[in-house]
Order: structure tokens, then sequence, then C-alpha cells
């Protein structure tokens, strides 16, 4: 019988393995087959990989957006098909910058601009996922996407590799702004390393690795590792029901809402248990339910 157990488990993912080999490993260990991920990581990336389990699962898109938190690794001089270590080698070039001109070139990629997905990435192209074309030899024209770079500053330098610090938003490709700023100064480059530390609130300071959980599996203790779905919406204010409203919120009804009350907020019933995600109604008064979590 599936566990009714609900909640996120943030994991350390290793590199090696996809985000769904991942996904894959906590669906067989916990027993329940929904089971996602909220943000991809690729194989030789590791760090911060967000997993909700059972009706977690529907907060997915309040995550996919976070903000996220990079450490990135960079090779100057050689660029790949792919932008990153995985890839073939497609140029060459020598390395004679300074560390003073890289700090320049940085500025440039600060703030938000518009990029362009790489060919080896899961944007689809008329259906067709942009990894599949390119793995067939063809390359076709991508739409650029709004960015936003945050924080861009270079940790340590040992040419011809250094460490960036990046904070970005959702959907930004490290391999790009990477292969970008190699073309910038002139050098080429590819991403060689890849950590994330964080995904919005979740910290890889406070992640579980897979080793551990892979234990907990076998111990039947898996849900120790498992946080609350609503450490996901600690940005959404908390609205907290009397018994008589929480029930009329559980059977998907509106429940009256305070004048000022605007947005989403977090809704608990009585017993101070997470119930629902409410959404105000301004004209009528009322929070009314986007979705409900069923407790066991």
């Amino acid at each position: 019988m599936e566990s009714a157990a609900f909640g996120i488990l943030n994991i350390d993912k290793p590199a090696g393995m996809t985000s769904h080999d991942v996904v894959n490993i906590v669906r067989r260990g916990t027993g329940v087959r929904r089971v996602g991920h909220t943000g991809t990581l690729d194989p030789m990336a590791t760090g911060v990989l967000v997993v909700c389990v059972g009706q977690a699962t529907r907060l997915s898109e309040y995550l996919v957006d976070a903000t996220k938190h990079y450490l990135a690794r960079v090779r100057l001089g050689v660029e790949t098909d792919t932008y990153d270590a995985e890839g073939d080698v497609v140029a060459e070039r020598p390395v004679s910058v300074t560390r003073e001109e890289v700090e320049a070139a940085l500025e440039r990629f600060r703030g938000e601009s518009k990029q362009i997905p790489p060919m080896y990435s899961a944007v689809k192209h008329q259906g067709t996922p942009l990894y599949r074309l390119a793995h067939a030899g063809q390359e076709v024209e991508r739409e650029p996407r709004w960015i936003m770079v945050e924080t861009l500053c270079l940790l340590a330098w040992d040419p011809p590799e250094f460490t960036l610090d990046i904070v970005c938003s959702a959907g930004t490709y490290v391999r790009t702004l990477v292969h970008d700023l190699g073309q910038a100064l002139g050098t080429g480059a590819h991403l060689s390393g890849l950590r994330r530390l964080a995904s919005g609130s979740f910290r890889v300071d406070d992640a579980t690795t897979l080793d551990t959980l892979g234990e907990a599996f076998a111990a039947g203790t898996w849900t120790d590792y498992l946080l609350p779905a609503d450490d996901a919406l600690a940005h959404f204010p908390a609205v907290h029901l009397a018994r008589d409203a929480a029930d009329r919120l559980a059977h998907g009804h509106d429940v009256s809402a305070p004048p000022d009350a605007t947005g989403l907020a977090r809704a608990y019933g009585a017993d101070g248990r997470f119930m629902a995600i409410v959404q105000a109604d301004l004209g009528a008064g009322v929070w009314r339910p986007i979705k409900v979590f069923h407790q066991n």
C-alpha cells in the first residue's frame, strides 16, 4: 500500500546521475508513485535538488520559479558542443586574459538580459526537445528568454580556470552564461563543474545525501527527512482558521477573509496543520481554496 506521507526532500544530488534518476530512487524507496523534482540539474552537477513527495507534487508550480544559487567552475580556452565538460571539444584557443579582464567582462552579464537556450537542453522546438535535435546533428533557431542574474562574482582565480558565485533566476542556463562569457573574452570557455548551493529557501547545508536516504529507506525511517510541504510556501502569509471555517474549506468552500487580505496564503486548520493554499477574492471578501491537502 502506498504511503500517505507527503512533503519535501531536500537532496544533495551527486554527480553522474540525472534528476530523473533521483526521482526514481525516491519513488522506489518510499513506495510513493507521485514524486517529482522542481528544477533539473544536469548529470555532472551536484547540490540541491528539491523533490516533492505525494500530494506535495501539487506545489511544484510554486517552486520551479525559485531563485537559484550556484558555484560554477569555468575552463577558459576550450569550447564544447554542450557548453560543459560532458560535451565534445569543438574549439581550442590560447588563454592570455587577466583576472581584471574577466572581472570587467562579468559586468555585462549582471542584471536582466535575454539568453538563448543551448541546443543540448530540454527546451522544446515544435514539440521536440532540443537535445534530441542536437543529437541528430540539427541546429534550430531558439527564442531568447529573459533571465535575471542578481549576483555574479569571481571567487577563485586559477587560470585557465576560475570559480564564479552566481545567484540567478529560474530558467537561467549557467552553461550558456559561461559559453557567452568565453565569447566575450575571445578565448572560448565551458562549464567544468557546477554545484547548486540553494533553490529558493532550500540550502545545500541542510540537504540529505542519497546514501543517507538509502539507509533510511531500508530502515523505514525515511519520513524523518521529509520536510513539511508548507516549508516551500514560507513566502506566503499564514491564515489560521477556526474549526468551522476549516471544515468548510476542506470541502472546497470559500471562507471569510479580512478586508486587507490579498494574494495567496497558507491556510491552517484549528489543529495547526497545513491544509490549503487560498487566494483572496477582494470583491467578495473571502479566501477561495486553490489547492486543498488532505491529512490522513
